[in-house]
């Protein structure tokens, strides 16, 4: 046992031995490691993030919200399983897969916090993006390469499902900086953005709620809205005959006010019973359509603004000490593995 230990002790002080006398390459390697992983970080461009939540309404009693809220603490949420919705909450961050959903945040406002860029987002992501060194310099080369190609022929207005190769990258560009989330437990929905300005970030943030606000409103709202637009239909019809109707009326009593025939008196009977008919319809119409528009306010959910977005302080990525020292570290090991691989592989 004392052997062993005295062996290891002599191969330890073997292998630092080893290392000091190539000191030279870590000399050469490291500061050369240090250079190029500073030029290459402080290079990339810094981006900023921000988060807000949001919480839609629950319409369960409070029996249902304590089965809910034992449900969660397993994983269940009642509300969905539940609910009237066909497109649960879980699924809303899968509404970045959709362009037409994308495409709607191109008409964004924003504006830089040194106040030099005020237009549109899509404007802003291609003019206003800065790019690393490096990627201006091969995307121009190839912009000069490439062939040109005859402009295709102007569509009639946009369609989101058919776009461009620059329309489908500026896309995926909004896709990688705009991330949904919900919680499974509280329904909490989360929207973060990322962007190199740190207002543009703040603005973003609160327009993509909004619009994801609109979005769910307009879902929860479709069949209630369509039944309200129907019964306006119908009662309007229904007020038109009934005018019609008491019109006929009215203008067939004065004309026979002083005729004392039966036939006459049957007549206006007849007209009087049509006018009454038409108004009960109308009635019952307009019932229906005052209802229709009770259930569609009852429908429209309200939101509780859990964490506002905020204009971010410092900027999240990319983080340059912690990388140029994560590539110091695999250059040193690197280096080390290379020095004693007799060593290692013996």
């Amino acid at each position: 046992m004392e052997q062993q230990n005295k062996r290891d002790t002599l191969d330890t002080r073997k292998m630092l031995h080893e290392l000091w006398q190539s000191k030279r390459i870590f000399l050469i390697s490291l500061p050369v490691a240090f250079v190029l992983a500073c030029i290459y970080t402080f290079s990339l461009p810094r981006e900023y993030t921000t988060t807000t939540t949001m919480a839609p309404e629950s319409s369960n009693g409070s029996q249902a919200s304590t089965l809910s809220s034992i449900a969660s603490t397993m994983g269940f949420n009642m509300q969905d399983m539940n609910g009237e919705d066909a497109i649960s909450p879980l699924l809303y961050p899968d509404l970045m897969d959709d362009n037409g959903f994308v495409a709607r945040m191109f008409k964004f406002r924003v504006q830089s916090s040194d106040n030099k860029v005020d237009t549109t987002y899509l404007a802003y992501l291609q003019k206003f993006q800065k790019h690393a060194w490096w990627q201006s310099f091969f995307g121009g080369i190839h912009r000069a390469l490439s062939k040109k190609e005859p402009p295709a022929p102007r569509k009639k207005g946009f369609d989101p499902y058919d776009l461009t190769k620059d329309q489908d990258g500026i896309v995926q560009a909004i896709r990688a900086h705009i991330e949904f989330a919900v919680d499974k437990k509280t329904g909490v929905i989360s929207v973060t953005v990322s962007d190199q300005d740190p207002l543009i970030c703040k603005t973003l943030a609160d327009s993509v709620r909004n619009q994801l606000q609109t979005y769910i409103t307009e879902y929860r709202t479709s069949k209630s809205r369509r039944d309200v637009a129907y019964y306006r239909k119908l009662a309007a019809q229904a007020k038109k005959t009934y005018e019609h109707a008491r019109q006929v009326y009215g203008q067939y009593s004065d004309a026979n006010t002083d005729v004392i025939l039966e036939s006459y008196k049957s007549k206006t009977e007849d007209l009087e019973n049509d006018m009454q008919i038409k108004f009960n319809a109308y009635s019952q119409l307009q019932n229906q359509l005052n209802a229709a528009e009770a259930k569609l306010q009852e429908r429209i959910p309200v939101f509780t603004i859990v964490q506002g977005a905020a204009v971010p302080v410092k900027p999240d990525k990319p983080k340059r000490m912690r990388f140029v020292a994560m590539v110091l570290f695999l250059v040193f090991l690197a280096d080390t593995a290379y020095i004693l691989r007799n060593d290692i592989l013996g």
